[in-house]
């Protein structure tokens, strides 16, 4: 008997319904994900008070810059897997999958060593204060010795969600989720181990995903269609690897410029004091939120246009688009009602600390920013990933992650003299990047030429 398959058609029936079934769980895994960090910040928090939400904010800074670029890659890979089931060349997928684990091994050995070679340069280049410099290298040692995990789950869910599979990533991040807290209040609230417990109590969780995902890729590999061998993880394609690279390193660039300008902004931020430090990881969280909406419609919506630029289906990205817009741009208008009616209710629930409280009162007109910018960057950004092109990709990278972040973050933050609040408007601001960028790249066309 035939197995039913677990690869999802996205270039016929209804646009938005699928875009919405496809997304939810990206949205869900997502949102598990930063449940990750805010445990460790919520527990953290109430155990050690501010000095602890100031280490795992720092600690977290560092680890999403390491993954970004694990998830730049890795985004690619699910552009070109997508790409190939909606050209019909499915059998390459499994040549492809031994390619990028190779090359994402690789990549996580060697970052996560030099990472833990220099990290004490690295958290007093991040002007860490002194009181929580101990508690945030805790933290970020033990994530770096995790990385090979955390590359490793990025991979595999690329692997899922390029061939339609959003449901079985979403359900092993939910069960690694659970563990993550056990494990954070066993090492942390019981054992008393601080940063170093809650980023152990990360890695172990994400170090389980992955290998379940990956078990489960392997048992039920036929109903992907797609054929898996050995040689082909140690031996990697030189023509597939070029695409991963070419298109791979412009979305890296894209992730890791964007983290790197946080950390640059962060720097300084962390250099106006412990309370200030403090905020910024609650300040992080927020925006944590609107971007796990708007990354998992762009996710989603990347792998639906990538399907029907390799079908050739071109009237249906319009509807694409503009689909993702109206989920993005309504959950951010949510948001926003919801920080301004409730901030001090909000902000309670990371801490009780008043200076750090009082901070976030300043920070609300820049949150809804935040969550709009969010918002307008989603559609266009599922366009330009979902093509492949990895020139509009690079200078969407440029612009929005070293050039715009940047540079505005410096003129608000220092030489208009607006301190923290300066940094966080610019940072704010350039969020809009893509979207100025996206709405040439669709009225020129050139999304029809994809990756040439």
């Amino acid at each position: 008997m035939e197995k039913r398959s677990n690869v999802t058609d996205f270039t016929e029936g209804n646009v938005a319904g699928k875009l919405v079934r496809f997304a939810t769980p990206l949205f869900l895994s997502s949102l598990l994900q930063i449940v990750y960090n805010t445990v460790d910040m919520v527990i953290v928090g109430n155990k050690m008070g501010k000095v602890g939400l100031s280490a795992v904010s720092v600690g977290g800074d560092v680890l999403n810059f390491l993954t970004f670029v694990a998830m730049g890659f890795s985004n690619a890979g699910q552009v070109i897997i997508a790409r190939m089931t909606g050209e019909g060349e499915r059998q390459k997928i499994g040549r492809f999958i031994g390619t990028m684990f190779h090359f994402l091994t690789v990549l996580s050995v060697i970052a996560g060593t030099v990472c833990f070679i220099l990290r004490e340069p690295i958290l007093r280049i991040m002007h860490t204060p002194r009181e929580s410099f101990s508690e945030a290298l805790g933290y970020a040692t033990v994530c770096m010795a995790g990385l090979l995990f955390i590359y490793g789950y990025n991979a595999m869910s690329a692997v899922l969600r390029g061939m339609g599979d959003s449901l079985r990533p979403f359900l092993f991040i939910g069960i690694a989720s659970v563990v993550n807290v056990l494990l954070d209040l066993l090492f942390v609230m019981g054992l008393g181990m601080g940063g170093a417990g809650a980023a152990l109590g990360t890695v172990i969780s994400q170090g389980l995903s992955f290998l379940g995902c990956a078990a489960y890729v392997i048992k039920n590999r036929e109903r992907y269609g797609i054929e898996l061998k050995t040689g082909e993880f140690l031996r990697p394609d030189g023509g597939m690897l070029g695409d991963l690279v070419k298109l791979g390193v412009p979305m890296a660039i894209k992730n890791a410029s964007i983290s790197f300008s946080k950390l640059f902004v962060n720097s300084w931020i962390n250099s106006y004091g412990v309370a200030v430090s403090a905020f910024a990881g609650v300040a992080n969280k927020l925006a944590s939120i609107a971007n796990l909406i708007s990354n998992s419609f762009n996710a989603a919506g990347a792998t639906m246009v990538g399907q029907n630029i390799g079908a050739r289906k071109y009237g249906r990205i319009k509807r694409i688009v503009l689909s993702v817009y109206g989920v993005t741009v309504t959950a951010a208008a949510v948001l926003s009602a919801a920080i301004l009616i409730f901030p001090r209710q909000i902000y309670g629930f990371f801490t009780s600390d008043g200076d750090v409280i009082d901070i976030g009162i300043r920070f609300l007109p820049i949150a809804v920013l935040l969550f709009f910018g969010s918002a307008a960057r989603s559609g266009m950004n599922a366009l330009i990933n979902g093509s492949g092109n990895y020139k509009v990709n690079f200078a969407t990278a440029i612009l929005d992650g070293i050039v715009l972040r940047i540079g505005l973050a410096l003129l608000f933050g220092l030489a208009f003299n607006m301190r923290e609040t300066g940094f966080w408007l610019g940072d704010a601001l350039a969020g809009y990047t893509p979207l100025w960028i996206g709405i040439v790249f669709y009225l020129g066309g050139w999304w029809k030429r994809g990756k040439e």
